[in-house]
């Protein structure tokens, strides 16, 4: 049994939904589908769930929504009437939306996660009714028939874990299942999303409560680049990279796969395989728990953009306990999440997001840690960029670390701090935003290029 999820763009118009379906046919193992919210149909069109996010808030101002309803409405009308559909499914999709924006808004967070899974939810059951139109037995299954259980966190739900016993039942089932993705039900029975893009996790999700032998994830792309192509002109495909790599790599601004969504299969043991709704016939990019390193010691190259560090530096901070337990303490009283704290004998610095920080929040936190744990100095960086060299095959050569960093100093990036885990997958570099580009193109040439590949680099032995 196979589990495939597709993405917004795969769902996006009757076009689409048609080669999805063509897909779903063309191998009698993908049993389980996985849907996103109808995405873009072009490049200036707004997703679905924009829209959904924009009538909700109108809806909690008192705001007239008629325009917004019927621009949503319309979006899965297009496709069905395009699909030659019946006004059935229509009329259900429409229903349903009407009920939602009259359903309780005394709890905001609650309300608005309702509205944002109708976009999924909706996607699944026009696409189960299309299904079912071209001669495939299909049955719509919402989350919670499937027995997906979550944590009542509206907007940042976690998989509880008899989920995975529950969805033990759908294998039983001989019709192709289609599942909305992004939601699932918190035990009091109350619909509870994932954090944006969460289609994926739900998925993954499925595919180990299923025991499936591969969880395809149909995007819009080949394959994954070894670097940004909207950076790097005709970068490399990676055909095969581990579940370590690809984490690091999506949490570093890979966009082509949430972050989360590969802790699932990858307790699992489910190798997961990203490929073209354009183009099913390309190989696609695997994801696998161990590959050959040997001529490929790094797998990519990610950049991120939006955040800032605070510098703080104490005079034997080193000897001070409890500096480092303190110091975190004012993040969390504060609701501040970090990324990195990189730290020396008498100074550490603080990699945060930046839209954490509002003016206030951000002065509060400073006067703070100056008075609280009395240090020498303080001081805060904005407009940072993230650069994250990554691959487990850094580990066993020697020089890594000193290609990149000449890389820099070729395109004259200053790097402003550096972070390596103990793990060795990943090396972090931070520098100013405006130099992220070249700082990208950089790495690129120094690792991937044909005059790269041709040198050769020395093995650790251990």
């Amino acid at each position: 049994m196979k589990v495939a999820k597709f993405g917004g763009t795969s769902m996006a118009s009757a076009e689409q939904l048609i080669k999805v379906a063509n897909i779903v046919k063309a191998d009698e193992n993908r049993k389980i589908i996985v849907v996103s919210a109808p995405g873009k149909r072009f490049k200036e069109d707004t997703k679905t769930t924009d829209l959904l996010i924009a009538l909700g808030e109108s809806c909690l101002k008192g705001e007239n929504t008629d325009d917004k309803l019927m621009a949503i409405v319309d979006r899965y009308k297009e496709i069905a009437e395009n699909l030659n559909l019946s006004n059935e499914i229509i009329d259900e999709i429409s229903t349903n939306l009407h009920e939602l924006i009259q359903a309780d808004q005394t709890n905001t967070d609650r309300f608005m996660d309702g509205l944002k899974a109708s976009g999924e939810d909706n996607s699944a059951k026009l696409f189960a009714f299309f299904l079912n139109s071209t001669g495939v037995a299909a049955s719509y299954v919402n989350p919670k028939d499937a027995g997906i259980v979550v944590t009542d966190d509206p907007g940042n739900a976690q998989t509880l874990p008899e989920t995975y016993e529950n969805l033990k039942k759908l294998k039983g089932r001989n019709e192709v299942i289609v599942v909305p993705g992004f939601f699932g039900f918190s035990p009091e029975g109350n619909l509870v999303t994932f954090s944006r893009g969460g289609s994926d996790i739900t998925g993954s999700i499925i595919a180990a409560g299923v025991d499936a032998e591969l969880y395809e994830n149909f995007t819009d792309v080949d394959s994954v680049f070894v670097a940004n192509p909207n950076i790097v002109d005709d970068p490399k495909e990676i055909k095969e990279l581990t579940y370590k790599e690809m984490r690091e790599l999506s949490y570093a601004g890979f966009s082509v796969f949430h972050d989360e969504a590969l802790i699932p299969a990858f307790r699992a043991g489910i190798p997961v395989c990203i490929k073209n709704t354009n183009n099913p016939s390309a190989p696609g990019t695997f994801i696998v728990a161990e590959r050959d390193f040997s001529k490929d010691p790094v797998a990519g190259i990610a950049s991120d953009s939006g955040f800032c560090s605070i510098y703080v530096s104490k005079y034997l901070m080193n000897r001070e306990i409890g500096f480092g337990r303190r110091l975190l303490q004012i993040l969390e009283d504060e609701g501040i999440s970090y990324e990195h704290m990189p730290s020396g004998i008498d100074d550490t610095s603080i990699i945060l997001r930046e839209n954490q920080l509002c003016d206030e929040k951000e002065q509060r936190v400073l006067d703070r840690i100056k008075t609280e744990l009395n240090v020498d100095t303080i001081s805060i960086r904005h407009n940072q960029a993230m650069i994250m060299v990554v691959g487990e095959g850094m580990t066993s050569y020697v020089g890594i670390s000193a290609k990149a960093t000449a890389a820099f100093a070729r395109a004259g990036v200053n790097i402003e701090m550096i972070n390596q885990g103990s793990s060795e997958v990943s090396m972090m570099f931070a520098v100013a935003e405006s130099d992220a580009p070249k700082a990208v193109v950089a790495l690129y040439n120094e690792f991937f290029t044909e005059a790269a590949n041709q040198e050769e680099l020395p093995l650790v032995l251990r």
